[in-house]
């Protein structure tokens, strides 16, 4: 989402940073459960901060074998093209959420960071990601590209939930 982490600095950077905006909004509606499977494309990220630089991130969700979820977030380095870094982390659905609420929990448990799925396409090709405190805000896709009309109706959606498209900066 959003690189989940791009690196642990990265990490450390994006849980002390201020608000882009004072709270993130709600999630509008509930997440089936097969949003948390298969992977998903990075494309743009509303950031406070500049944080590690992580082109052509990716997240990879599969189950865990004991009823669990685990994500793997990959980052391409951007000052060392086809360098890569992972990410490993337990995903848990926040309960009473309808599953559009989670937390990751990276380096065995150390950094614990909360996500809510703020909106998506009724087709699950895009998805909207955010942290709760209103720091970060990442568009998500099933593809490495979006066809304009679906991304011009992400964008909308996500100048719609109250933040600036103008800082929007593609991932990509």
């Amino acid at each position: 989402m959003r690189v989940f982490a791009a690196a642990a600095g990265g990490l450390l950077i994006l849980l002390a940073a201020g608000p882009v905006l004072a709270k993130a909004p709600q999630p509008v509606r509930p997440v089936a459960p097969s949003l948390y499977s298969g992977r998903w494309y990075q494309l743009a990220r509303i950031f406070k901060i500049n944080q590690y630089p992580c082109p052509g991130a990716t997240d990879d969700f599969a189950p865990d074998g004991r009823g669990g979820i685990i994500a793997v977030a990959t980052c391409q380095e951007a000052s060392a093209p086809g360098r890569t870094h992972q990410f490993k982390a337990k995903v848990s659905i926040v309960p009473g959420s309808r599953a559009a609420k989670f937390k990751m929990s990276f380096f065995g448990g150390l950094i614990t960071q909360e996500y809510w799925v703020l909106d998506h396409a009724d087709d699950q090709s895009w998805a909207l990601m955010a942290t709760p405190g209103g720091n970060y805000l990442w568009l998500i896709a099933r593809r490495p590209k979006l066809d304009p009309a679906a991304r011009a109706a992400a964008v909308a959606r996500i100048a719609a939930l109250g933040y600036d498209t103008s800082r929007l900066t593609p991932t990509r």
